[in-house]
């Protein structure tokens, strides 16, 4: 294409995106159109060039409101107190984990997670329940909230031998760990029928959504989001110790 052909282009095009529809008529669009079209075939690279920026613009905007609900976070998990804890309710640094009953990286971060419990008295470990492996995994989700507002005192129990099992989460299959971990069934059953599990797991999803949390496991850790991670003592226990040190997770 000549200089005089890419100038006419691109002066139609910024017209063309200036002007209302109804400025042109059938046969000029048309000519428009095919102009557009016969760059495009002679130069695709633009999509690909166009996509690529599409995508950075769309990450700018997720991390922009990543920074935002990094701020935040932990005011409205403390806020709302809905959300079951392990470790030291009145731990000095919180560790937040997004999980699913029916994730299987989530279930091998669970002698992590022990681990780092035991060797750290003071860490505080939130659970946010973000049921999107499948569809059974929401109603054993309900069951897990139910259970934390019903019983805390068994929860942590109950949470292990369910994340632990090889059966599919489902409802019925936490309803029945639930027994058999000594909750009382009727008082699970008043919870689950109260405005607490609906809300907690609105909240779980606006977290997940304004910190940019897609997939489980998924830790939260001052101002750090670590998605996927497969070892989680490892990555893990510096960014705590860095919380601790200087207020951030890496200093």
């Amino acid at each position: 294409m000549s200089f005089l052909a890419r100038l006419t282009l691109a002066s139609t095009l910024t017209f063309a995106a200036a002007a209302p529809a109804a400025a042109f008529d059938a046969s000029e669009k048309d000519e428009i159109g095919k102009i557009v079209r016969e760059y495009l075939i002679q130069h695709p690279e633009v999509l690909y060039e166009a996509q690529k920026e599409w995508n950075r613009r769309q990450e700018a905007k997720v991390e922009e409101k990543r920074g935002a609900a990094l701020s935040t976070y932990l005011g409205t998990i403390d806020g709302s107190k809905l959300h079951a804890v392990l470790g030291n309710p009145k731990g000095d640094v919180t560790l937040v984990e997004f999980f699913d009953y029916n994730c299987g990286y989530c279930r091998h971060a669970t002698k992590d997670i022990d681990a780092l419990i035991s060797a750290d008295p003071k860490l505080r470990i939130v659970l946010i329940e973000l049921p999107v492996i499948r569809q059974e995994s929401l109603g054993a989700a309900q069951v897990s909230i139910a259970v934390n507002r019903a019983a805390h005192d068994k929860f942590a129990e109950f949470h292990a031998k369910l994340l632990s099992g090889q059966s599919l989460a489902t409802k019925a299959r936490a309803l029945a760990v639930a027994k058999e971990v000594g909750v009382d069934q009727k008082a699970v059953e008043e919870a689950l029928g109260g405005p607490e599990v609906e809300k907690t797991l609105l909240e779980s999803k606006t977290l997940a959504d304004d910190l940019g949390v897609e997939a489980t496991p998924t830790f939260v850790v001052g101002d750090a989001v670590v998605p996927n991670t497969t070892s989680v003592v490892g990555d893990l226990q510096g960014r705590i110790a860095a919380i601790r040190a200087c207020g951030k997770a890496v200093c």
